[in-house]
Formats: C-alpha cells, sequence, structure tokens
C-alpha cells in the first residue's frame, strides 16, 4: 500500500482530535467540576455507583439517569458525576479514574453506600445525600430538586 502524505497527515490530526475530545470528556480533577458548576452557576450531582454488581444502581441507571426526562432536566439544571466502582475487569477504567473515584468516596460517601448520591452546591458543600427510591423519572426528579434546594 501507498499512502500520500496528505492521507497519513489526515489520519494523524483525525487520531490526535479524537483523543483530544476523549481527554476532555473525561473529568479526573473536581477542581474542573466545581469550575463548570460554577460557571453555569448550577449543584452538582455526584453518582456513587457499581454499574455491574449493584443491582439498584443498575435498576437507577437504567429506569432514571438514562431516561430522557432525567437526561434532558439535568443537563439544565445540575453538572452530574458519576463515580463508577464496577468490579469486572473488563469495566474497570483507567487507574487514574479509579484514583480519583476513591478521593471523592473518602470525601461524600465515606461509608461506602451503593447507590449514593450526593447534591452538592457549586462549591462541593454537601446539601443534602439519598440513594435508590422506587420512583418514575418525574417523581426522582422531584425528589433531587428538594435536595438541591436545601
Amino acid at each position: 500500500m501507498h499512502f500520500k502524505k496528505n492521507e497519513v497527515l489526515i489520519a494523524f490530526l483525525f487520531v490526535l482530535f479524537t483523543l483530544t475530545l476523549s481527554a476532555q470528556e473525561k473529568t479526573s480533577d473536581f477542581d474542573k467540576i466545581k469550575a463548570k458548576a460554577a460557571a453555569e452557576n448550577k449543584n452538582i450531582l455526584l453518582i456513587f455507583q457499581g454499574s455491574d454488581w449493584c443491582a439498584p444502581c443498575m435498576k437507577l441507571e437504567k429506569e432514571i439517569w438514562n431516561s430522557d426526562e432525567f437526561k434532558l432536566y439535568a443537563a439544565d439544571h445540575w453538572v452530574v458525576y458519576k463515580a463508577d466502582f464496577p468490579r469486572k475487569k473488563q469495566n474497570q477504567p483507567d487507574s487514574e479514574q479509579i484514583t480519583f473515584n476513591k478521593h471523592l468516596a473518602e470525601k461524600y460517601n465515606p461509608k461506602g453506600f451503593f447507590p449514593f448520591v450526593a447534591m452538592l452546591d457549586k462549591n462541593g458543600k454537601v446539601l443534602g445525600e439519598t440513594g435508590y427510591k422506587k420512583l418514575s423519572p418525574g417523581e426522582y426528579l422531584e425528589h433531587l430538586e428538594s435536595i438541591s434546594k436545601k
């Protein structure tokens, strides 16, 4: 195969651009989360979950976090961060993300409850906490809103 210089350059730039986007999406610094919340004047919804072993976590993921109603509302009202603690090796994030999630857990979920949801103000102060509740997406949103108003 013969590649022209332009084809190689375009492929290289595409890979570089893709890696840059991936790096931007992965947040490994809580100061960045707080800065985003402050810039957007939003509270932080911090979710602790075990995505591949915790049945109530999987239920919240499927019925609440993945619902269109939640996604639309949350995008306008909160900065959402999921600190995931999967057990299966193939689901493990990189070591930097694991360390970051453990740091958040030490500060905001020291008892290690799963699922655990903390509503924080834009400075990282806890406004309220909750966990699994058998509610519709709309009802869960109302529940979270009541916590964010404290």
